[in-house]
């Protein structure tokens, strides 16, 4: 006929690690490329927030810019105008601004 049998390829054994290698490669590769940078990333944050102090000019997540009046544990009071004073919480500071930038808004 116009059939012809097919047969199954012999099966080669494969050792337990490779075929946990494009597992291993993938986590490497995630490693490296997403969480390695943000874990610096949060290390940089974190050490700007504990050398905050008063007189630096920040910008909060939300957007707000101020010069900071007192720095508390978990609080933050910035000068956003002048007599105008509000509390953020510490891990809303998101940007240490250079001095003197208050001045040219």
């Amino acid at each position: 006929m116009f059939i012809s049998n097919v047969y199954a390829a012999e099966a080669t054994a494969t050792s337990g690690l490779m075929s946990f290698l494009p597992i291993i490669i993938i986590f490497v590769l995630f490693w490296f490329m997403l969480i390695r940078p943000q874990m610096k990333q949060a290390k940089e944050h974190r050490a700007m927030l504990e050398a905050l102090q008063k007189g630096d000019e920040v910008a909060t997540a939300g957007g707000v810019v101020g010069r900071v009046v007192k720095v508390g544990d978990s609080f933050v009071s910035l000068e956003i105008a002048a007599d105008t004073v509000i509390h953020v919480q510490k891990h809303a500071v998101q940007t240490l601004l250079p001095k003197g930038t208050l001045k040219n808004l």
